[in-house]
């Protein structure tokens, strides 16, 4: 039994998580700042949160509060982040303070009392494009869109004869290309960690979660994950919003599964100083997404409302190779999205949201940042 510290341990993935190393027999501490924009204002601790789990209120920029949190324990892992691509393009200084300089202070104390193990949570939108064959079979690793290209709607990626480029699943090996300050300060929390795991001797694993979906998503947060986003939109009886032509690649994978792949990366011995995806490895479009959860929440006669415009920072296609999370870690998706989707709709029919999708878009639009 461990005694294990999750950083945003009262947050989505941080409660499965906890709830996935309680049964596992560990003792689990969360630290966490209850923010606003993910719990609520005047936040109190979450009903969900299993009562076994120790929650500390605190900021993991907070040197003196990380001290506490990490007194006794045997392992970490870091999960406290401000996620969402847009609202990072114009809270540029609060992004970069929490993600930056929160796992600058967790590590600096890290560093002074190396841990058994650390765990990061890294995201799969450190890749931007996702890998790219040519008609010929050749990989390409670059497939950016120009923005005259963007502001034409031609939304796939070209070569450079104009011919259209083939997605296929993207491996832990495609080199990083950072199109928003969100995707930036990930990468810069899983290269601190390595490499400082690396200096003190500290086993560490980066998984680049994608996209993560189930029940306890903040829904009135307009910046979460885009399951939740939709969800919002369909229980206040608005359409789902979709960029572009709705036509996008993504995996889908669900807590539950993203819970035990992180139980695997304490787990297993071979995982350590190593990065894995982890996602279902299946794609889906976001159209169908869309039209898939509204058909989860008996809400099908809403159809999603095509924007027919480009947010900086989004990409194009991009989902999950897992096959070395296989091999190393022996995880394997467990959940399919039909199951999960329902586990979902019956989450949400207790729940209610404040739908702040069209003041995030109206924030994006007065800024510059829709094309």
């Amino acid at each position: 039994m461990r005694h294990i510290l999750i950083t945003g341990g009262a947050g989505f993935i941080g409660s499965h998580l906890a709830d996935e190393l309680l049964a596992s027999g560990h003792r689990v501490r969360a630290l966490d700042n209850l923010a606003p924009q993910v719990h609520g204002a005047n936040a109190s601790r979450p009903s969900y949160l299993d009562p076994e789990v120790e929650l500390v209120v605190g900021d993991v920029r907070d040197a003196a509060a990380v001290r506490r949190a990490l007194e006794g324990i045997d392992a970490v892992y870091h999960l406290a982040a401000s996620v969402g691509v847009g609202q990072s393009m114009y809270e540029i200084e609060h992004y970069t303070d929490v993600n930056n300089l929160g796992t600058a202070v967790l590590l600096e104390a890290l560093s002074r009392d190396p841990v058994e193990r650390l765990v990061v949570a890294s995201s799969m939108s450190l890749y931007g494009e996702g890998l790219y064959r040519e008609a010929d079979g050749s990989l390409r690793t670059d497939a950016e869109r120009s923005l005259e290209q963007l502001k034409a709607g031609r939304w796939e990626p070209t070569n450079d004869d104009g011919e259209a480029l083939i997605p296929i699943a993207t491996p832990e090996s495609k080199p990083p290309c950072l199109a928003s300050v969100y995707a930036l300060s990930k990468f810069d929390q899983e290269c601190m960690c390595l490499m400082v795991g690396r200096a003190y001797n500290m086993p560490t694993v980066a998984l680049r979660f994608f996209n993560v979906y189930g029940a306890r998503q903040a829904l009135s947060n307009p910046y979460t994950g885009v399951l939740a986003i939709f969800a919002a939109r369909l229980l206040n009886d608005n359409a789902p919003m979709l960029f572009e032509d709705g036509e996008q690649q993504r995996d889908f994978v669900s807590v539950s599964d993203v819970a035990r792949a992180c139980r695997l990366a304490l787990d297993v011995p071979a995982a350590a100083d190593s990065l894995f995806n982890i996602g279902s490895g299946q794609h889906y479009t976001v159209s169908e997404i869309a039209t898939r959860v509204a058909r989860a929440v008996d809400k099908s006669y809403i159809a999603p409302e095509v924007s027919g415009k480009y947010r900086v920072g989004d990409i194009r296609h991009c989902y999950a190779d897992i096959t070395r999370a296989q091999d190393v870690l022996g995880y394997t998706p467990t959940v399919d999205l039909d199951d999960g989707l329902a586990d979902l709709a019956e989450w949400l029919s207790g729940q209610s949201a404040d739908d702040r999708v069209e003041q995030a878009s109206a924030e994006l639009v007065a800024r510059g940042l829709t094309v």
